[in-house]
C-alpha cells in the first residue's frame, strides 16, 4: 500500500473540521493588510509627509526593530513596511496551529490510530495537514495580490507570495517538530520558539541594520523588497527551506512508530508529588505562561523606550495624531502614545486567557481528564485549578508588562503599571464567553479564538479606519477609561468584572450538569 493512500480523503476532512477557523485567520490577514493603503493614503497625503517619515525611520532604531526598515516612500512600499512582517507572522501562527492541529493533536488523542488501522498510508495524515496548510496560505496570498494590485502588480505579487511562503516555511517546521516530540503542547512550544526567535533576529538586524536580518525567514520576507525592486530570488530561499523543512519531516514520519516521537516524555517520579488539581494544572501550563511572561516584559521594554520620541512620530502630522487619539485617548501625545500601546498588549492577553481556558477542552478530549475526575475530584476543583492559571495569568501578564513600560520609559510607575492592570477585566469577560461555551457546548469552544480574534481585529485596525463607535463598542476593551491621561472611572471596571463573574460561573454550572466529551 503506498504511503500517501487516504491523503485526498483526510485532505478533505481537516478542511472541514477548519471550516471555522481557516477562514478567520485568512480574514483577519487579509483585512488588516487591505485596509492599511487607505489608512495611510490618508495619513502620508504628501510625498513631503513620506518622505519625512522615511528619513524618521533611517535614524530611529527602535521603531525599525518594531516595524522594519522603510525601503520605498510609495503608498506600496508604506504598506508593505507597515503590515509585511505581521502578515508573516499571522501566516506562520496559522500554519503552525493547523499541521500540528492535524498531525500530534489527532496522534496524541488517539483518533490518528483508529484512521490508521483502515487503508490509509503512513505519511498520508502529515500530507494532508500540510495540503490544508498550503491551501489556507494559497488563499491568503491570492487575497493578499488581488487587493494591493491597484498600488503594483509586481509588489503585490512579491508581498503576497512571501507572506504564503513565510507560513508555509513554519508549517513545514511544525511538521518536523510534531515527529520529534510525544506531545502536541510541546510541538507547539517548540515550533513558537523558534517564530519569537526569528522575530527577535530579525528586529535585532533590522534595528542595528546588521546581517541578522538574513539569520530570519522573517527578514527574509523583507529582503523580498515588495515595491522597493522586488529580489525575486529570496522567495527561492523561503522556497528551499520549506522543501527541506517537508523533506525531514517525511524522512521522521518513516522511521517511527506511531504515537511516538524521537524526544520521548521523560518517565515521572516512580512516587506523585502533585497533591491537588491545581497543581497539576500549575504543572500542564507553566511553561506556556512563562514564554508569554518573558514575551510581555520585552514587549513593554519596548514600547516602553519609544515613549519618549513618540511625539516626534506624530509631528506636524495631523491625521497620523488623531488615529493615536482614537486609540488611546485625547490626552497629552505622550500618554495618548502609552496608552494605545498598553491596549494592544491588553488585547494580545486575550489571546493568552483564550487558550489557558481551551486547555480544559484539550485535556477532555484526550481522555487525561475523564481518569482524573474518576478519583475524588470534582469537576469545580479540576476547573478551577486550569481557570486559576488562566484569568490569574492575565495579571501576571499585564504586571510584567507594566513594569517592562517602567524600565522602557523611566518615569511615572504607578501611571504604567496601573494602566496596565486596567486592562484585565477585559481579558477576563473574553475568557469567561470561552468557558461559557466550552461549558454547555464544548464542540464550539474553539469559537473563542475566533471571538478574541475579532476584538483583536476591532481594536487594531478599527481606530485606523475611522471605525463607527457601535463596532467599537463590541469589544470590552472599548469601554475601559484611557490611561494614563484620562479620569479614572470605576462603572466599567466594575461591570466587566460582575459580566465576567457571570459568565464563568454559567460555564461551571453548565460542565457540572452535561456528559464528559458530550
Amino acid at each position: 500500500m503506498s504511503a500517501l493512500v487516504g491523503t485526498g480523503v483526510l485532505f478533505r476532512f481537516a478542511l472541514r473540521r477548519d471550516r471555522v477557523l481557516i477562514p478567520v485567520w485568512i480574514g483577519v490577514n487579509a483585512l488588516m493588510v487591505l485596509s492599511m493603503p487607505g489608512t495611510l493614503r490618508g495619513l502620508y497625503a504628501t510625498d513631503a509627509e513620506r518622505a519625512a517619515l522615511r528619513a524618521q525611520m533611517a535614524g530611529n532604531a527602535s521603531l525599525r526593530a518594531l516595524t522594519g526598515p522603510l525601503l520605498d516612500d510609495s503608498l506600496g512600499g508604506l504598506t508593505a513596511w507597515r503590515v509585511g512582517v505581521y502578515a508573516g507572522l499571522l501566516a506562520a501562527v496559522m500554519s503552525l496551529l493547523i499541521v500540528i492541529r492535524h498531525t500530534r493533536d489527532e496522534e496524541e488523542s488517539g483518533r490518528l490510530e483508529v484512521i490508521a488501522s483502515g487503508a490509509v498510508g503512513r505519511r498520508a495524515p502529515l500530507s494532508s495537514a500540510l495540503l490544508a496548510s498550503l491551501a489556507a496560505n494559497g488563499v491568503l496570498a491570492v487575497l493578499l495580490v488581488a487587493g494591493l494590485a491597484s498600488l503594483g502588480l509586481s509588489g503585490a505579487v512579491a508581498l503576497g507570495l512571501g507572506v504564503g511562503l513565510v507560513g508555509l516555511v513554519f508549517a513545514s517546521a511544525a511538521a518536523v517538530a510534531a515527529q520529534l516530540t510525544q506531545s502536541a503542547r510541546l510541538a507547539r512550544g517548540l515550533t513558537s520558539g523558534l517564530l519569537g526567535t526569528a522575530f527577535v533576529l530579525r528586529a535585532a538586524g533590522d534595528s542595528a541594520s546588521s546581517w541578522l536580518t538574513w539569520a530570519s525567514p522573517l527578514g527574509w520576507l523583507e529582503k523580498v523588497r515588495p515595491y522597493a525592486g522586488e529580489r525575486w530570488w529570496v522567495l527561492g530561499l523561503l522556497a528551499v527551506a520549506c522543501v527541506l523543512a517537508c523533506a525531514s519531516a517525511y524522512a521522521l514520519a518513516g522511521r517511527r512508530d506511531l504515537g511516538m516521537s524521537f524526544l520521548p516524555t521523560r518517565p515521572g517520579p516512580a512516587s506523585g508529588r502533585l497533591g491537588s488539581a491545581g497543581a497539576l494544572a500549575w504543572r500542564l501550563q507553566r511553561a506556556s505562561l512563562l514564554g508569554w511572561s518573558i514575551g510581555f516584559f520585552l514587549a513593554g521594554v519596548v514600547y516602553g523606550s519609544l515613549t519618549s520620541g513618540a511625539a516626534d512620530l506624530v509631528a506636524g502630522n495631523s491625521g497620523a495624531r488623531e488615529v493615536l487619539e482614537r486609540m488611546g485617548g485625547r490626552a497629552g501625545v505622550t500618554d495618548t502614545f502609552l496608552s494605545a500601546m498598553i491596549s494592544m498588549l491588553g488585547l494580545v492577553a486575550a489571546l493568552y486567557v483564550v487558550g489557558a481556558v481551551l486547555r480544559l477542552s484539550g485535556e477532555e478530549s484526550s481522555g487525561r481528564a475523564e481518569p482524573l475526575l474518576a478519583c475524588a475530584v470534582s469537576r469545580l476543583r479540576w476547573a478551577g485549578g486550569h481557570l486559576a492559571i488562566a484569568f490569574g495569568g492575565v495579571g501576571v501578564l499585564m504586571l510584567l508588562a507594566g513594569l517592562g513600560f517602567w524600565a522602557g520609559y523611566g518615569e511615572r510607575p504607578g501611571a504604567v503599571v496601573g494602566a496596565c492592570l486596567l486592562q484585565v477585566p477585559a481579558a477576563w469577560t473574553l475568557g469567561a464567553v470561552t468557558v461559557l461555551l466550552y461549558g454547555f457546548a464544548p464542540r464550539a469552544a474553539v469559537a473563542g479564538w475566533a471571538l478574541a480574534g475579532t476584538v483583536l481585529l476591532i481594536g487594531w485596525v478599527g481606530p485606523a479606519l475611522n471605525a463607527p463607535a457601535w463596532l467599537l463598542a463590541v469589544s470590552p476593551y472599548d469601554h475601559l477609561p484611557k490611561l494614563p491621561g484620562a479620569e479614572m472611572s470605576w462603572y466599567p471596571v466594575v461591570l466587566l468584572l460582575g459580566l465576567a463573574s457571570l459568565l464563568t460561573a454559567a460555564g461551571l454550572a453548565g460542565l457540572r450538569r452535561r456528559d464528559l466529551a458530550g
